[in-house]
């Protein structure tokens, strides 16, 4: 993936309060020539710090469903999303990139050492990349079960782990596969998350000149950005494991030919 497509402006993706990442992935390209429908499915990051505005515009979007992707020990750190009158939770837990809870005490609290001794020479990216290639093979059924709720009654729909970049990034890319959209179309999306205003913020208990210092900031980068390479890892996953997107697709999520097309209308313009 090098040359990347211009991503078309969305009529919804503005800055929220407390919600970062916040957008809408319509106007995404597919491969037949049509593109998704404005409306249908958002993502963001957590919504538990959603202010009372965030939370009146995004119950003015219409939201059928919001998949919450976060686990308990992100509930923990955050909190729980503010409730939405009207609209459908659904809690689908997926493994943290950084999954465990001493991996985070390390980034929150450990000291320029502890921190070179986990994400140093490489070790921040090979931890992402392992990550979403696990992902991509160990949570087909819980990716599944979003595409066939996606199909029968949930959009529109929203999508949101911490940060809205890994877990939230990596089921709406297997979305807009299952729907058609190109794979160039999905990584621009994607790379959306590195934007100043959308970037998850790094906590550190340590906020002073050292705590916060440059090589701190390079050593926790690998965690907190939207990588080409994350993303080309999972889309590789899937050929080296199933052969191709489309026996992904049917062997490994279990989408009948039948229940992709009902995605395609939920999600996708009309010819």
């Amino acid at each position: 993936m090098t040359q990347l497509p211009e991503v078309p402006s969305t009529t919804i993706d503005i800055e929220l309060t407390g919600v970062r990442n916040f957008r809408d992935v319509g106007g995404l390209p597919t491969v037949d020539g049509r593109r998704v429908r404005q409306g249908r499915l958002y993502r963001s990051g957590h919504l538990a710090h959603a202010t009372e505005s965030d939370a009146a515009f995004l119950a003015g979007l219409g939201l059928h469903t919001v998949f919450d992707f976060r686990n308990a020990a992100d509930h923990k750190l955050d909190g729980h999303d503010v409730e939405l009158p009207g609209i459908r939770n659904v809690s689908i837990p997926l493994s943290d990139p950084a999954d465990g809870a001493e991996f985070w005490r390390l980034v929150r609290d450990g000291n320029i050492e502890q921190l070179r001794s986990i994400l140093a020479d490489g070790k921040g990216t090979e931890r992402m990349i392992a990550s979403y290639r696990a992902i991509i093979t160990d949570r087909t059924a819980e990716h599944s079960r979003v595409l066939h709720a996606l199909a029968e009654d949930s959009v529109p729909a929203l999508m949101h782990c911490a940060a809205g970049k890994d877990r939230a990034g990596l089921s709406i890319a297997v979305s807009l596969l299952a729907v058609g959209v190109e794979k160039e179309a999905i990584e621009a999306d994607y790379l959306k998350s590195n934007d100043a205003h959308r970037r998850y913020r790094i906590r550190r208990s340590d906020t002073s000149s050292a705590g916060m210092s440059d090589e701190v900031m390079e050593l926790l980068n690998p965690l907190f950005g939207a990588r080409p390479e994350y993303l080309a890892a999972a889309f590789a996953t899937i050929e080296e494991t199933w052969g191709s997107t489309d026996r992904y697709l049917l062997d490994g999520l279990k989408l009948s030919p039948e229940t992709r097309e009902k995605l395609r209308e939920r999600l996708v313009e009309d010819a």
